[in-house]
């Protein structure tokens, strides 16, 4: 099924501006990247702001021709305004929260572009009308989404956690690797100003110095313990890789690898179910209840390779209000502390962490965290990934580093179930993997 009228005109000349001092690439229709997304849900608005950001840049030499979904209402009511079925709305009001983002489709940045429909997404990827595949699936499709996507030669950015287990994210990574392809995931956390700004600020070149400890977590916050996260029974289901770990864990850890400049070398950690029953509380329908076998709440300590450590703990379990460490976390150095957009030196001064960038940092390094004067973690995410395409390369954010980010929120459910300190290292090669046995089992993944 197409969608959209325009010819693709072969002569037309586009232009990517100039980033990291790479000459200015010139096109033709021909040379665009086509990109067919699998996954329409509520996130896709989001994905789809940033493509537009993109396009207000200047950066044209991308154009998304296909979306796949099971209900292909659900894809069409993406592709123009004003026609078709009516998108979704969005589903949180935190300010932030990618699920607050709505009200985007394809045609405000592409509006001559035709756009397949598909239900499966293995006859998307073997269509030939695509060159690139964003998969915005459950993470228990994404190791057959590469699957398919490798075999047919198709660049891959896939989203996180990067897959169901890591063995799964394992193949993952040596199918991009046979293929010869661009093969990231799409971890927005770490293109997040805030954390960009932290990793300046944790640098050789930054104020704080080398990071010595931090605090991240909240209980009872964003979706607790019956908001959206009910509304997805799979998050609870342990035998589909269910559980706020593997949910959020990943965004911990890539952000502490990002600002600290440090891999995670072992993780001792605690999980729990506290809310064995959630229910689906829909107006004006009775209530609905299904059972929770994955945890709901995780209590950490990661040591880095560096030495550092960290205390990391999340809930979808809390009711009667929130607690939070700092503004998404505090970060300690040996000359001072951040948390949010503060810095605190230790000889008592405070100041804005955003202004202090800013000032301070080098040029260099702003181009490289900003390119384009971007600042939407989507679209900085997007573009790394488009450039790498273009460029034969492999992202910032790769399949390897979203296979060692996977490990180490399995490292936590690993260390929860052993009663004991575990090394990254024993995940990453699978020679302790008992928690992920089952998941293993039930997708084949022996």
């Amino acid at each position: 099924m197409v969608l959209g009228t325009a010819e693709r005109g072969e002569s037309a000349e586009l232009f990517l501006p100039t980033v990291d001092r790479i000459p200015c690439a010139r096109y033709n229709r021909a040379d665009m990247i086509r990109i067919g997304i699998v996954g329409c849900g509520r996130i896709l608005a989001a994905h789809l702001r940033g493509y537009r950001l993109l396009r207000e840049a200047g950066v044209i030499n991308f154009e998304i021709t296909a979306l796949c979904s099971r209900d292909s209402d659900r894809a069409r009511s993406y592709v123009r305004r004003g026609e078709g079925p009516t998108q979704p709305a969005a589903v949180s009001r935190i300010a932030g929260d990618p699920l607050a983002v709505d009200d985007e489709y394809l045609s405000d940045f592409q509006p001559e572009t035709p756009v397949e429909i598909y239900t499966d997404f293995r006859e998307m990827i073997t269509s030939g009308n695509i060159d690139a595949v964003n998969d915005f699936s459950l993470h228990s499709l994404h190791h057959q989404v590469a699957e398919t996507a490798f075999a047919a030669g198709k660049h891959l950015l896939s989203q996180k956690p990067l897959a169901v287990t890591v063995e799964a994210a394992r193949r993952m990574c040596e199918g991009a690797e046979k293929a010869g392809v661009t093969f990231g995931v799409f971890e927005n956390l770490h293109f997040v100003p805030r954390v960009r700004h932290q990793h300046w600020a944790f640098s050789s070149s930054g104020p704080v110095g080398a990071m010595q400890m931090a605090a991240m977590g909240y209980l009872g916050v964003w979706w607790a313990p019956d908001l959206v996260v009910a509304e997805t029974p799979w998050r609870h289901r342990l035998i589909e890789g269910g559980g706020i770990t593997l949910d959020l864990a990943p965004h911990y850890f890539n952000m502490l690898r990002e600002i600290s400049g440090s891999g995670i070398a072992r993780v001792s950690a605690r999980t729990q179910v506290l809310e064995p029953t959630r229910w689906i509380r829909s107006e004006g329908t009775s209530p609905s209840a299904f059972d929770c076998d994955a945890d709901d709440t995780f209590h950490a300590v990661a040591t880095f390779e560096s030495g550092a450590t960290a205390s990391l703990f999340a809930s979808w379990a809390g009711s009667g209000g929130g607690t939070s460490v700092g503004e998404g976390g505090t970060f300690y150095g040996r000359h001072g502390k951040s948390s949010g957009n503060t810095l605190c030196l230790s000889d008592g001064t405070c100041q804005s962490l955003s202004a202090a960038y800013e000032k301070n940092a080098a040029p260099s390094m702003r181009e490289k965290h900003f390119p384009l004067e971007l600042n939407d973690d989507f679209a900085l995410a997007q573009f790394d990934w488009l450039r790498s395409v273009e460029l034969n390369r492999q992202p910032e954010c790769s399949g390897e580093i979203g296979l060692r980010d996977l490990a180490c929120a399995y490292a936590v459910l690993e260390s929860s179930l052993a009663r004991r300190e575990v090394s990254i290292e024993e995940i990453v090669s699978g020679t302790l993997k008992e928690y992920q046995k089952p998941i293993n089992e039930h997708f084949g993944l022996l």
